[in-house]
């Protein structure tokens, strides 16, 4: 009797592990969601929120898939655009935004956050703490604040954010950083929402996956347009192009 329950004990452990298989595979086979393996969310599904969702809905509300505010929030209207748009081009209508639904809305950068980094740039464990919309916010601040500068100050500038993101001094995620009060001038002035180019989205990409040319710096600063003093006062570590790099 004791043998017959170690065996039916035996057969449901092994069913169920072949369950969990099942549905892991099913999931990580879909759109090849999951191409990327520096970057923990692969896709766009009901309740993301961010830029990369309102890029997302603007080019279905352009194109008439989408009659819902173009307001960053991955909802129910969302998903039924995203499904009409999916059936359309011949996709797998499931409402899910993956590598293919951002390739046919012609989302370039999206697509290249999910195939990851191919530059040749070491991987990090740093990059596994973020989602695609993060590596998108960080690729806009990037570009809005140091379009311009040379690769490794426009790698440095995320490299900041980053570190800002990991000290106790500020907010912890990369949005509560970014849209910190007086924290960007490029938020201030609506630059943040400019669209990020390919530079600015290999340089978000490097700096998540930690490279920091700063070697930890928290602030910086173009000392030709600079205003407050108190910025003169932080210890200056390196100077890429017209930054200063301090801590």
């Amino acid at each position: 009797m004791k043998k017959a329950l170690r065996i039916g004990a035996a057969t449901i452990a092994l069913a169920a592990v072949c369950t969990t298989g099942a549905v892991f595979n099913s999931l990580q086979t879909n759109e090849n969601d999951f191409a990327a393996p520096t970057v923990q969310t692969a896709v766009l599904k009901q309740g993301a929120t961010g830029g990369e969702v309102k890029e997302l809905q603007r080019r279905l509300k352009q194109w008439g898939y989408y009659d819902g505010a173009v307001d960053g929030v991955y909802g129910a209207k969302t998903v039924e655009a995203v499904k009409r748009f999916q059936k359309k081009n011949g996709l797998t209508a499931d409402g899910v935004a993956g590598k293919s639904t951002f390739a046919a809305l012609g989302m370039n950068d999206s697509v290249k956050a999910l195939e990851g980094n191919k530059g040749g740039s070491s991987s990090s464990n740093q990059s596994s703490n973020y989602t695609n919309s993060d590596l998108y916010l960080l690729a806009k601040c990037i570009y809005a604040e140091s379009r311009g500068e040379p690769y490794t100050g426009q790698v440095a500038v995320g490299a900041v954010i980053l570190n800002r993101v990991n000290s106790s001094k500020f907010p912890n995620t990369i949005s509560g950083v970014i849209y910190q009060r007086h924290a960007f001038t490029a938020v201030s002035d609506g630059q943040i929402n400019l669209e990020p180019d390919k530079t600015a989205m290999n340089a978000a990409q490097d700096a998540m996956n930690g490279w920091d040319p700063t070697y930890g710096c928290i602030y910086y600063y173009n000392p030709a347009v600079a205003t407050s003093s108190w910025i003169f006062s932080r210890k200056t570590v390196t100077t890429i192009g017209k930054h200063i790099f301090a801590i």
